[in-house]
This record gives structure tokens, C-alpha cells and sequence, in this order.
């Protein structure tokens, strides 16, 4: 406070500002750029510590290194004296500036996920054959305006105004000549007249130019060329479309690829790749995408000020992160399989595959954190995007909704997904089928795949009404009947199965007891591995001579003679 001569206050107060060094210092532990001091020294060197955080460590910033011990624990201030509480409060500010400029940091993070999950289920426009059609639409002649129609000559008479009618009928033409409002106008038509005249000849003179010509001619050659070249591109589009017609994988792979590519482009800035890979023994596509890494979803929700004036960091459940990250890879995978439903207008596809890589720098192989095997009646019942109104949307649910609340994860399940309990363990799942060898095995077959394999396989050798009615990852069982005089005439049960152990004769048991209770004529075994010997034995007795044994050889007999395509041999 102020005081008069008196000894009493004025009501004026002296604000004691802090050193000249403080605002600079400030600036830089917000990252801004230092000027020099008043005094000529730099704001570094002022406060001894230049271009330091005031951890000691690396610049002030998310993420980054502060001393061997906590990153966001910036330590005592070396230049505050701690007798002078005005540098007291201006290192509490500082710190205050810098736990707000990171906690700002994190925020950003956080927005920048909400903003990818919203983009990630945008609807995916259909890369089908008829939208990538090119139509042909003439250019005209780049001339001054429309192409003038020259015609013909300009005549006089299409310009002489009419004669004024005269006050006596018998007067002569003469009369009728001295009117001075007839003659202008006849002046003025004369003028337009040769107007037009001079100008009609222009147009006449320069259409029978040489470089007139020349560039009509050019012009006209562009356009057949451009017309050429949506005629060429057509009719590839339309052999394509014959090749995909008849599921030839390149044709199929290419219309894949083309489809998976269009939809990347609502999230450019966040690269998944998915690679398409077409098997026509089952007329399924493995699709191979390429998940984002895990450090893309925020570890913090932000900093916190301690009362002794350390910058602490303040980390998220663990739980919460890893529901975040699954929510964004089940809108990746949603989005890849609604691409490939929509682009297969014809029908080629009985099935899809995909699975959900994660590739990280140094390791020595990816990890599979989400798979799923869907056929054609899955896709077709189960809405592949998450609703208008996502959940990152809703005022009661937040920014991000539980993972059992999720729509994204929740119709992932239900396509009977099987999905990494926790990512950031690396808990790998199974992948339900591999898009590896041109020709497949048994075991590189999905559970969908190698059901439509023996559905194929039989129907086609004349076993109708198939009706499944167990189905599991290593076989299934099913019921079928053949007309009479196929070859495959009557009532069957079906038991097929993909292990590596040979069938036991406890297995032929059963599948007798199961034709028993079916009420139907004969039973099937099949598998692409081999028979125990007392299975062979207990099929050669008169009791079980109904079942009918097939093995793995059996198998890729028939995918050659009904399917003309091979099947490898199991590994």
C-alpha cells in the first residue's frame, strides 16, 4: 500500500511483479519461441536452463521421456529459492501452464479416436461392376460459342422494309419515294443488310481456311480417340465381368481389392490395409486386414497438478483401452465385410472369411486378434453397420460405451466372431481358415469352408434335401436323400470330419446307432485323414455293411471329378 506523508494509506496498492524471467520461462515449457531478455540475454540462459523442461529432461510434451522416473513428474525447480514465496507462485504457475498444455495434448488424442470410430462406420459405396462403367459424352468444337449455320446468302429482300401505304390510291410510286420516313428506313436495312452480307462471307472465308481445318480435324480426332478409349475400357470391364462370372480368382480378387480400396478412404489417415484372396473350391474370400497399432488409443486421460507441484500423469483403466481399441477394429472388420457383400451383386461368393492382423515392428510373426467365417445367410441377416446414431454420439453413454453395449462388437459376435479378450496382452485368437497356398487343404479350410466342401461334394454326386444338423470347427453331421437310381439313392446320415487321428470303430458305432433313430438306409463316413483297421474290419461285417466308408484320398477324388479342382493333401 501506498502512504501519504501523514502515515495514512492513499488506497493505492504496489504490485510486485515477478523477475524478468519468468514470463520467458513460461513460454518455453509451453514450447513457444524465446526472444531476448531486456536486459540482452537470452530467456535461457537467464533462467540457466535453455531449452530444458522443467523435469531437467527433453522438451515439455505427451509422451515424452522425463528422467529415469515418472514422465510426467517434472522435479524440484533448481532456479526457485524456496525462502521467496513470489518464486514460489511463479513455479506453481508454470507447472499449472504445462499440466494444462499436456492434459490439452491428451485431449486431442482422445477426439482424434472418436473422430476415426464416427469415419470407420460411414456406409461403403458399392464398387460394382455397372458403377465403374465410363459413358462417352461429345465435346463440342471449341468455336465462339455454337457452331454458326451459315445458310445461305443473306437476300435483300428478307431485309427491305415495307413500302408506306399512300393517302391517294392513284398517286404514283414516285410519291411514295419522297417520304422521308420510308428512306431512312430503307437506309438502315441497306446498312444491315450488308452487314449480314460481309459477315456471311467472313464465315464462309474462314471455314475454307486451312488452319480451320486443321484444327477441326484435330478435334475430331481427339474426340474418336476419347470415344475409343471408354468403348476399349467397357469392354475389358465387360470381359472382367465374365471372368468374375465364371469365379476365376483373378477376376474375383481384382473386384475385391478394388472394393476394400474404395473403402479406406473415409479413414486415409489411419492405413488398414486388407488384402483379398479368392478360393474357388469353396468359393470363398480370405480376407487379410491389417489392424492399426495399439498405441493409436490414448494410455492417459490427462495430468494432474500435485499439491507439492508435480506434474502427474493420470492413466486410464486398463480395461477401458482395450475396449476402445476393439470398438475401432470391429467397425475395421465390419467395414471390410460389408465391402465385400455389397460389391458381389452376382453371387459368387458362398462365404467370407477374414481375419485381423496385428504387425508389429520387430516381431517375428503377426498376431490374430479377431477372426471370423461368415456365409452368405449370416451376411445377409446380420446389419453390418452400426446405427445412425453411434454410440460415441449419445449424450447418456459418453464418448465411449461399454464393450458389451458396443454395436460394432456386438454384431461382430454375432457373426460367431471370435475376438482377443485383451490386445494389449496379446492374447491371440485361432484364425478360423488361412489364405495361404494356391490350393488349399483340409485344415486350412474354415468351419463354413469345409461344410460347403462336402455339401458341393454330395449334392453333386446326387444326395438331395441336405439338412445339417450339427456343425463344429472339425466336422459336422447332416442328413440327406438321394432319388432312386443315383448314385447315392435313399435316406443317408452324414458324418464328416477334417482330424488327423483315424476314425475308431467306436465311431462307426455311433454312426450306425445314428442311422437307427434317423429311420434312414445308410450312413456315410467320411474324412480326409485315414481309418483304423478295426474300423475297416467293423464295416466288412453283415451287421454295418450299410455304412460307407470315405478317406482323405476319397475326398480329393471326388473334389477332382465333381468340382474339376484340387484339394492338397493334410498337413
Amino acid at each position: 500500500m501506498q502512504y501519504s506523508a501523514d502515515g495514512q494509506s492513499d488506497g493505492t496498492a504496489t504490485v510486485q511483479f515477478p523477475r524478468p524471467g519468468f514470463l520467458a520461462s513460461v513460454f518455453r515449457d509451453l514450447g513457444a519461441d524465446q526472444g531476448p531478455e531486456p536486459d540482452g540475454t537470452e530467456a535461457g540462459a537467464a533462467s540457466g536452463r535453455p531449452d530444458q523442461d522443467p523435469a531437467g529432461g527433453g522438451p515439455a510434451g505427451h509422451g515424452s521421456e522425463q528422467g529415469a522416473a515418472d514422465p510426467g513428474h517434472p522435479g524440484p525447480d533448481p532456479a526457485v529459492d524456496p525462502a521467496d514465496p513470489a518464486e514460489a507462485v511463479a513455479a506453481h504457475a508454470r507447472a499449472a501452464a504445462l499440466t494444462h498444455h499436456r492434459t490439452l495434448t491428451v485431449k486431442a488424442e482422445h477426439d482424434r479416436l472418436a473422430d476415426l470410430l464416427r469415419r470407420a462406420a460411414l456406409p461403403v459405396s458399392a464398387m460394382d461392376f455397372e458403377s465403374q462403367l465410363r459413358h462417352y459424352e461429345p465435346r463440342p468444337y471449341p468455336a465462339d460459342g455454337p457452331e454458326p449455320d451459315d445458310g445461305a446468302e443473306p437476300r435483300w429482300a428478307d431485309y427491305a422494309p415495307a413500302e408506306p401505304a399512300a393517302a391517294d390510291p392513284e398517286s404514283g410510286a414516285s410519291r411514295r419515294l419522297l417520304d422521308s420516313g420510308y428512306q431512312r428506313e430503307l437506309a438502315q436495312a441497306r446498312l444491315t443488310h450488308q452487314r449480314a452480307l460481309r459477315e456471311w462471307r467472313t464465315r464462309r472465308a474462314e471455314a475454307d481456311r486451312p488452319a480451320a481445318d486443321e484444327s477441326r480435324r484435330a478435334h475430331e480426332a481427339a474426340e474418336e480417340a476419347r470415344a475409343r478409349a471408354v468403348r476399349e475400357y467397357n469392354d475389358s470391364l465387360e470381359e472382367c465381368r465374365r471372368a468374375y462370372r465364371l469365379a476365376e480368382p483373378a477376376a474375383v480378387e481384382s473386384l475385391l481389392e478394388r472394393a476394400l480400396a474404395a473403402a479406406e478412404t473415409a479413414t486415409q489417415d489411419l492405413p488398414a490395409p486388407c488384402r483379398a484372396v479368392f478360393r474357388p473350391l469353396t468359393r470363398t474370400a480370405v480376407l487379410d486386414l491389417d489392424l492399426p497399432p495399439l498405441d493409436l488409443v490414448p494410455s492417459l486421460t490427462g495430468y494432474r497438478l500435485a499439491p507439492e507441484g508435480d506434474i502427474l500423469p493420470v492413466p486410464r483403466p486398463p480395461a477401458d483401452r482395450a475396449t476402445d481399441y476393439l470398438r475401432l477394429v470391429a467397425r475395421l472388420a465390419l467395414r471390410s465385410l460389408q465391402a465385400a457383400d455389397a460389391v458381389d451383386t452376382d453371387e459368387i461368393l458362398a462365404g467370407v472369411v477374414l481375419n485381423g492382423w496385428l504387425r508389429e515392428p520387430g516381431a517375428a510373426e503377426p498376431l490374430c486378434l479377431v477372426s471370423v467365417d461368415a456365409d452368405r445367410d449370416a451376411l445377409a441377416r446380420t446389419r453390418l453397420l452400426p446405427p445412425e446414431t453411434p454410440y460415441e454420439d449419445r449424450d447418456d453413454e459418453g464418448v465411449y460405451a461399454d464393450a458389451e453395449q458396443d454395436e460394432a462388437l456386438v454384431r461382430l459376435r454375432q457373426l460367431g466372431a471370435a475376438v482377443t479378450p485383451d490386445p494389449y496382452a496379446r492374447a491371440v485368437v485361432q484364425p478360423v481358415g488361412r489364405a495361404g497356398a494356391a490350393v488349399p487343404a483340409a485344415p486350412d479350410l474354415s468351419a463354413n469352408e469345409f461344410a460347403q466342401l462336402v455339401r458341393d461334394l454330395l449334392t453333386r454326386g446326387g444326395l438331395a434335401e441336405w439338412s445339417v444338423r450339427l456343425r463344429g470347427p472339425a466336422g459336422l453331421v447332416a442328413t440327406g436323400e438321394g432319388a432312386p437310381g443315383s448314385a447315392l439313392p435313399g435316406r443317408w446320415v452324414v458324418w464328416a470330419s477334417r482330424n488327423s487321428e483315424p476314425v475308431t470303430a467306436e465311431q462307426i458305432e455311433t454312426l450306425a446307432e445314428a442311422v437307427r433313430e434317423e429311420s434312414a438306409e445308410r450312413g456315410l463316413r467320411l474324412t480326409t485323414g485315414s481309418f483304423a483297421e478295426e474300423a475297416l474290419d467293423l464295416t466288412a461285417e453283415d451287421g454295418h455293411r450299410h455304412i460307407h466308408l470315405i478317406d482323405g484320398d476319397g475326398v480329393r477324388e471326388l473334389a477332382r471329378t465333381h468340382l474339376g479342382l484340387p484339394l492338397a493333401t493334410g498337413r
